[in-house]
């Protein structure tokens, strides 16, 4: 089932429950992928569906962060937010998974000084898009090229 699908029943769900959050959430992300579609003028494949949700949940990490001193209560909408997001997104990685995956993108490209991040970066992202935050692994990236 498409992630468009996933979110269309839990939509549904999330209407018969009279879930609020989690039903604006829904629509939000859904609004969200339809945009992209319209800008494209496609139907959008499940590669650029994570993509975008993964923007929407990095967005709102971002929102939680920055309204966690003065806003606790809207840092934690967001947060909330996230979750309901990643449902509909593959599993996440772990540190040590990334770690792993960006070694073997460093043995892979040769790469050896700070100078090669982008090209070791190339081979990367197509494998944790959407499913590790993009933060993470350019920090795992330096860390190791680094030494």
């Amino acid at each position: 089932m498409s992630i468009q699908d996933q979110l269309l029943d839990a939509m549904k769900v999330a209407m018969k429950a009279k879930d609020k959050l989690r039903l604006t959430t829904i629509r939000m992300a859904r609004t969200a992928l339809k945009n992209a579609e319209i800008d494209a003028r496609q139907e959008l494949d499940e590669t650029a569906a994570i993509k975008i949700l993964s923007t929407l949940v990095k967005q709102r990490r971002e929102a939680a962060e920055a309204y966690r001193d003065t806003r606790p209560e809207l840092a934690e909408k967001e947060e909330l937010e996230v979750v309901i997001l990643q449902e509909f997104l593959p599993a996440q990685l772990s540190e040590t998974e990334v770690a792993e995956l960006v070694a073997k993108a460093i043995a892979e490209s040769g790469a050896s000084s700070m100078k090669e991040m982008g090209a070791v970066m190339k081979l990367i992202t197509p494998q944790t898009t959407g499913r590790a935050d993009g933060k993470l692994v350019s920090t795992l990236v330096r860390k190791q090229l680094m030494g």
